[in-house]
């Protein structure tokens, strides 16, 4: 029975996880997929899936072998429609919600959107102590005593002292043959990563252009955790002035300022000098804005990412939401760097249905 359940189970999650793959846009541009985020687990809402069975048919209901029919007589029970209807009493269908590991999601995305690996850049400065059981000493619990050495010990011990009989074979550890496997530590380093956010939130931003960036952000957190043991993120929130803030301020703040983009980013340089240097970690920078940008300020800010941040990136993304309200003049200037920068990805999401594109061609480099 045992066995039959989990068969079920196994089952039951290849249909889920299909449907998902299968409407992977329906489901981002709506943002469904992120309404209940666990500590390690997503909760989506998914329509019920009818699995195909047979049903046995009330008797005397007519149908193929029910002896003779009239023209025209349909082969089963009434469809609904039939007749009039009236008002029941039965609840009516309900949304499954099935959970998703983050592993399991950004699978899912890498399928989907067929993407290469992440090759890390920075050295690995997070050790993890890991137990190989690879020693062997003479004591231990009797779970992990290692049965060949056992008897091996206890054959060399009884054919030394001329106990063993070829014609009865029969080998009897005793206490001083057993031998047990013992852990040893080892040291494994792991790659790890820091996400620099940045985002425009001046007046021209509205909440539908935070939202966006809002999903936007949730698949790339997903696939680049996918590939680094330890990920830290930052959020920086800028309009005439930059500051970094928690995830929340993030994507619920509104200024009526102006917008200086080059304040953000001198706050991200000086972030990633002190807390995140390139040479141990893996460092990514997004920055969503809808393009507007003060005119006397744009050549300072590309002047700060190719001869300053540029350098110590992994990679570094602009993705242009469009605003009814900002120029989108910026988009041009940084997408000039494209050619010549190969960590350099630009992308425009005019609105929700655009989200899926803008998410391969950042991870499309594979940096």
């Amino acid at each position: 029975m045992g066995q039959k359940i989990e068969t079920d189970s196994q089952r039951f999650k290849k249909l889920v996880r299909g449907k998902v793959k299968s409407d992977l846009s329906k489901y981002i541009t709506r943002g469904e997929m992120i309404g209940k985020k666990g500590k390690d687990l997503v909760s989506i809402p998914l329509p019920q899936i009818e699995i195909p069975q047979f049903k046995f048919g009330k008797k005397g209901s007519g149908g193929a072998g029910a002896g003779q029919g009239d023209v025209g007589q349909p082969l089963g029970p009434p469809q609904p429609g039939d007749g009039e209807g009236a008002a029941g009493d039965q609840p009516g269908g309900h949304i499954l919600e099935v959970e998703f590991t983050m592993e399991e999601l950004a699978q899912i995305l890498g399928e989907q959107l067929a993407l290469p690996r992440i090759e890390p850049k920075g050295k690995k400065n997070l050790i993890t102590t890991r137990d190989r059981y690879t020693s062997i000493r003479p004591v231990g619990p009797e779970g992990l005593r290692h049965f060949k050495r056992t008897f091996k010990r206890a054959l060399r011990r009884q054919i030394s002292a001329g106990s063993y009989d070829p014609g009865d074979p029969t080998v009897i550890p005793i206490r001083e043959d057993k031998r047990y496997r013992a852990p040893k530590e080892v040291q494994q380093p792991q790659a790890v990563a820091c996400i620099v956010y940045m985002m425009d939130v001046s007046g021209s931003m509205t909440d539908e252009q935070k939202e966006i960036v809002r999903i936007e952000a949730f698949w790339l957190d997903t696939w680049i955790k996918r590939h680094y043991q330890g990920v830290e993120t930052v959020y920086i929130i800028h309009d005439a002035a930059a500051k970094e803030v928690d995830e929340h301020t993030f994507y619920h703040t509104r200024e009526s300022g102006g917008t200086k983009i080059s304040a953000a980013y001198e706050l991200a340089d000086r972030i990633i000098d002190a807390r995140y240097p390139p040479s141990e970690w893996n460092v990514y920078a997004f920055h969503f804005s809808d393009g507007d940008n003060w005119g006397d300020d744009t050549p300072k800010c590309i002047d700060l990412l190719t001869d300053r941040m540029l350098p110590k990136l992994n990679l570094f993304g602009y993705g242009q939401v469009e605003s009814p309200y900002g120029s989108g003049e910026f988009f041009d200037y940084v997408h000039e760097l494209v050619g010549d920068q190969k960590n350099v990805v630009t992308s425009k999401i005019p609105d929700r249905d655009a989200i899926l594109g803008s998410i391969k061609e950042f991870l499309a480099t594979g940096r």
